[in-house]
């Protein structure tokens, strides 16, 4: 007995004295285990503070199949897809297989979830989380973009930003017993969680709503693959709205294919057209080559290289002034203007506008458009470039040529974040965007009264014209090339445009992919910055100058 006994003593002084630390870990590792803290998500909100995506409290509720008896399980389910609106087959899958510990079924508010625990059902609980919301429904969904089931974002802002607004999750550790129940009054905290920050955006809810109405209605109208507006501030180069239809509803962005999930205003690459005559005016008037004032003789076709480019109509051969060109959009008159600047000045000119280039404007898929090299321009390129056919661009690099001419030839780097939130909640503005001297006042002024003049009666975008008001702007109507037929086998419509034209405040730009009901910018894109720039107006307050436009000489002898 004593030999026994010296064994059983020499074995206990053994496990508590000189291995009781190792036990004690294994012991330690069985029941203690951490669990994360969810951080509080930021909010993204617009100019004014109005939440455009938010963070609410949520809980998840969850079943143990394995402590629910088989006789419960028909009324666990029939009281669960009651309150939570589901079928009560599919409670009823979550609960069939005793064997399973934990099976979510649903996040939904604590009010839902306290009805939910308030049936005392054994094996049915629920534990706090956050969930994303978004009020605004597709309210610049794209724009905003969204956050999968893990909290992390995905697209858009959400995912460009995501490190801060998702802050940092702290971790408590918790000890379980045997059938893994918390065992209560032994949980530690040990890295409390960052709540992340807030992103405040340019965007105002209300224009970026008009904004989007507006053009959804119109590629309903036309019956067009997709459209794009954007609102652009002259002076701050701040993006007040950037609307595309069809629009991404972020409350159903799993059902949505993801080809909607992109926000085209700033990813879709097409060609231009007669909105980019504008940089041609531009170089022509800062080379000296040509005065607002000179005349050309003005054909309705031109010959170059081994293509025979013509006017959007045909007509009998006009003395138009340079002014004139630009207000009736004449593709003959545009090439004569650019053969006197020459391709390498003006593939210049269209780079300081920003063509070939990322804006920089802080928006996710941004894309930089396409700027052939001018050596590697083809013979009938070196034509069609002037007005806009042979090189690509995005609606966001049109609106900020626009606001370089309003903006009295400096150009202001385009933003979307007004400011963000400090560790205190305080608004840390954003840095103003970078300005660059692009043109000369002079020539940003002359080129003011030409785009003027083609809001004018004369010229092709009456339809712009807003009463009481001096608008500037441009129509296009481009050729659109579609990879399915692989070629050119559809249009680009568009109008862009500032106003007061004397005193410009706001750019905005409209444009339509792809319609199948008219396709001249004048006719179908006009008519929308027309909407979006008369509610622009109204929404900031900013009333007519009151002057009178001046008088511009379109033809030879007027």
């Amino acid at each position: 007995m004593t030999f026994v006994l010296s064994i059983f003593a020499g074995r206990l002084v053994q496990l508590q004295g000189l291995d009781s630390k190792v036990y004690a870990a294994e012991a330690a590792e069985q029941r203690i285990r951490g669990e994360k803290i969810t951080a509080r998500r930021g909010s993204i909100t617009d100019v004014n503070g109005h939440e455009l995506a938010l963070t609410v409290e949520a809980r998840e509720l969850f079943v143990d199949p394995s402590v629910i008896p088989a006789a419960q399980r028909d009324r666990v389910a029939t009281a669960l897809a009651a309150d939570l609106g589901r079928p009560k087959e599919e409670i009823a899958a979550k609960l069939a297989d005793p064997k399973k510990r934990y099976v979510p079924v649903a996040s939904v508010t604590p009010a839902v979830a306290e009805k939910v625990l308030g049936h005392e059902f054994k094996g049915v609980g629920s534990k706090h989380e956050y969930r994303r919301d978004y009020p605004g429904g597709d309210l610049a969904g794209t724009l905003l973009g969204f956050v999968g089931d893990d909290g992390d974002g995905l697209t858009g802002l959400e995912l460009v930003h995501d490190k801060l607004l998702a802050g940092q999750d702290g971790e408590q550790v918790i000890e379980t017993g045997a059938k893994g129940q918390r065992i209560p009054m032994t949980h530690t905290t040990i890295r409390t969680p960052v709540e992340g920050r807030d992103v405040r955006l340019t965007i105002d809810r209300d224009i970026q709503w008009a904004a989007q109405k507006a053009i959804s209605e119109q590629v309903a109208a036309t019956g067009a693959r997709t459209g794009s507006a954007i609102v652009m501030d002259v002076q701050t180069g701040q993006v007040l709205a950037v609307a595309n239809a069809p629009e991404l509803d972020l409350k159903n962005w799993e059902k949505t294919s993801s080809a909607d999930w992109v926000n085209r205003a700033v990813s879709d690459v097409f060609e231009p057209g007669s909105t980019n005559k504008v940089i041609t005016a531009a170089a022509a008037l800062e080379s000296g080559a040509v005065r607002p004032d000179t005349v050309f003789t003005v054909d309705d076709e031109i010959r170059c290289a081994d293509r025979t480019l013509r006017d959007s109509h045909p007509h009998p051969v006009e003395r138009l002034t340079f002014s004139g060109v630009v207000a009736t959009s004449s593709n003959v008159g545009t090439i004569l203007a650019a053969q006197k600047v020459g391709d390498q000045k003006l593939h210049e000119m269209m780079q300081r506008f920003g063509f070939g280039a990322r804006p920089g404007a802080g928006f996710y898929g941004e894309e930089a458009g396409l700027l052939p090299s001018w050596e590697k321009w083809s013979g009938s390129q070196r034509c069609t470039v002037a007005y806009g056919q042979g090189v690509s661009v995005t609606a966001l690099q049109t609106a900020s040529v626009y606001q370089t001419i309003a903006n009295g030839g400096v150009r202001v780097t385009p933003s979307i974040v007004a400011g963000t939130t400090d560790e205190n909640d305080a608004l840390v503005p954003a840095a103003p965007g970078k300005r660059t001297r692009v043109v000369s006042e002079r020539t940003a002024r002359q080129v003011t009264g030409m785009l003027e003049a083609a809001v004018g009666v004369d010229g092709t975008g009456t339809m712009a014209a807003i009463d009481g008001y001096r608008v500037a702007g441009k129509t296009g109507t481009a050729m659109r090339y579609d990879a399915a037929c692989q070629g050119y086998c559809g249009y680009t419509a568009t109008f862009v445009g500032f106003a007061p034209a004397d005193k410009p405040r706001l750019v905005v730009l409209a444009v339509i992919q792809d319609p199948h009901k008219g396709y001249y910018g004048g006719e179908i894109a006009a008519p929308v910055f027309k909407k979006v720039m008369t509610f622009a107006l109204k929404s900031k307050k900013i009333p007519p100058t009151g002057t009178t436009p001046p008088t511009v000489r379109i033809r030879a002898g007027e």
